[in-house]
């Protein structure tokens, strides 16, 4: 995939803590779309999206991450 191409918009999926760790794809999604399984870093920013398939993941509003 080349820097210039625009993944489709697959909507955003927000987590909670209890989530983590984020990945994509997630339980939800229907097994024929699946892709290779990529863990996301939600916890920096708005979140994050799925190389694969543009899904935006984010933690919901007011959720704290607590380290180990």
């Amino acid at each position: 995939m080349s820097s210039s191409a625009t993944l489709p918009d697959r909507g955003t999926v927000e987590l909670l803590a209890k989530d983590l760790p984020a990945y994509c794809p997630n339980s939800k999604m229907p097994a024929w779309s699946s892709h290779p399984r990529v863990f996301l870093d939600v916890t920096h920013g708005d979140g994050a999206r799925c190389p694969y398939c543009g899904t935006h993941y984010r933690l919901k509003a007011g959720e704290v991450v607590r380290g180990h």
